[in-house]
């Protein structure tokens, strides 16, 4: 008989995202992670909620995880197929319309203290040590819409300074997105990492431990993270019920193609 009490970190962090969402909250997704965690919000926390992706599908409802925002499995259970045009410019009238209604999920390769993600380079730019796929839609997205980071929580990801910025957080403190010619109002809400949640002190803007999981500790944190951090507000986080375990593992992800789950 399986053993849904036993939970994988990443199952954790699926399960920390899908609690972040809202009803009648209109969420950016992409593939991995932040769409399971999606997916969790719409069956059992917040079955109200918009799942739209950047191909232009909105209102998504995937009964399996897709592959991929191009996936058949998104297609098939959607209100409508817009072309990415579209997605575009429904993203800009809603950031005009409500501000605090959309969420988007990003993530990336490195972020500092003020929420700022590169997912470009590792180096100097012109002669990069690593050059990975670049901004997608996020820079567009972290321009004009509260988001929700997703890393994995290691010292060499969560470093002083970027090597570049992708996707603006909240650049260098309190008034930074004005002064970069950026929407001052909207910004990053959250980091969900393997390891808890880290939100934005609203004076300073600088990242502070506001989460742990049972599996971690507010030591584990500091010690995999390459700046001083505030652990002092930290709470320990709830455990993930065993039917949410459950409806990762035999419905959501059965095939695991982004959740592994160790053999008993």
């Amino acid at each position: 008989m399986a053993n849904y009490k036993n939970y994988t970190n990443k199952e954790m962090q699926a399960v920390t995202i899908a609690r972040q969402i809202e009803n009648d909250q209109v969420v950016i997704v992409g593939t991995g992670l932040p769409l399971i965690g999606a997916s969790v919000a719409k069956r059992a926390y917040a079955p109200d909620c918009f799942i739209i992706v950047e191909s232009g599908l909105m209102d998504c409802n995937p009964i399996e995880v897709p592959r991929s925002v191009g996936d058949n499995r998104f297609m098939a259970h959607c209100a409508v197929q817009w072309p990415n045009i579209r997605f575009i410019g429904f993203e800009a009238c809603e950031y005009q319309h409500d501000k605090k209604r959309m969420i988007a999920f990003i993530g990336g390769a490195q972020i500092d203290p003020y929420g700022n993600v590169n997912s470009t380079i590792i180096g100097d730019y012109h002669h990069p040590t690593t050059r990975f796929t670049g901004s997608g839609g996020a820079n567009g997205i972290a321009t004009y819409v509260n988001t929700i980071i997703m890393m994995q929580h290691e010292k060499r990801r969560f470093i002083e300074k970027v090597d570049y910025i992708t996707s603006p957080g909240w650049m260098d403190g309190p008034g930074g997105r004005e002064r970069a010619g950026l929407p001052g109002n909207v910004g990053p809400q959250m980091v969900v990492t393997d390891k808890g949640i880290l939100k934005f002190d609203e004076e300073t803007k600088k990242m502070y431990l506001a989460g742990y999981y049972p599996t971690s500790s507010p030591e584990d944190v500091l010690e995999n993270t390459g700046f001083d951090l505030d652990v002092s507000k930290a709470v320990l986080l709830e455990e993930p019920e065993e039917e949410v375990i459950k409806l990762i593992r035999e419905e959501i992800d059965p095939g695991q193609a982004f959740i592994k789950i160790p053999k008993e």
